[in-house]
């Protein structure tokens, strides 16, 4: 039996079956390619729009703390003044004007801390209980003396309480800032319940 060879138009028929399955494979691929292409940019998209619309947080800064000090006596310009939290009685008295010429500025600790709502008075150099005010400085009406703005020569006179307790008194008043109570002069070194039970009535914070 002898082998007959294929005729030309079954040859041809079997080219035109190999292209056209060609172009489907390139076609698909081609489509495969597309449906890729998309869906990474889908995804691309997705993710810039989360980053776009996804809320700012910002820290929010905390209000800032302050104070207020009457600043009195023998300033340029008396009155009440807001400072900020760790500002000294120095600040407090720059923000009133300054001293007057007549101030007796001895009498001032211009170091110390300044608390919330306290008043400075600083005293008129050579003042007495007879001057207008009818008030000496660092006492109040009815003499008492005022521990937080004394000065060493007024608390002297204070029954019992000599030149070394009121050194004490001051350097306590220097180290741990105003006397926010009668009581915080038990506080201070060499005085006692009794003693302090004398002072009472005679002294003001």
């Amino acid at each position: 039996m002898t082998d007959t060879p294929e005729s030309p138009p079954d040859a041809l028929r079997a080219r035109r079956r190999l292209g056209v399955g060609a172009v489907i494979v390139l076609i698909l691929l081609a489509f495969a390619v597309t449906i890729g292409i998309g869906m990474l940019r889908g995804v691309s998209g997705n993710q810039t729009v989360s980053a776009a619309s996804s809320p700012l947080t910002t820290a929010s800064a905390p209000p800032a703390a302050g104070l207020y000090v009457h600043v009195a006596g023998a300033v340029r310009a008396p009155g009440l003044y807001r400072l900020e939290a760790g500002d000294r009685v120095a600040d407090a008295i720059a923000r009133a004007g300054g001293f007057r010429d007549d101030a007796e500025r001895a009498g001032v600790n211009l170091a110390r801390p300044v608390a919330d709502g306290e008043q400075i008075v600083v005293p008129v150099a050579g003042a007495t209980p007879e001057d207008s005010s009818g008030t000496a400085p660092g006492t109040a009406a009815g003499s008492l003396i005022d521990l937080n703005t004394a000065t060493r020569e007024q608390l002297d006179t204070l029954p019992r309480v000599g030149p070394a307790i009121a050194d004490r008194i001051i350097a306590w008043r220097k180290e741990n800032g105003r006397f926010t109570s009668v009581d915080d002069l038990g506080s201070v070194p060499g005085i006692g319940q009794k003693m302090l039970d004398g002072l009472r009535d005679l002294v003001r914070v």
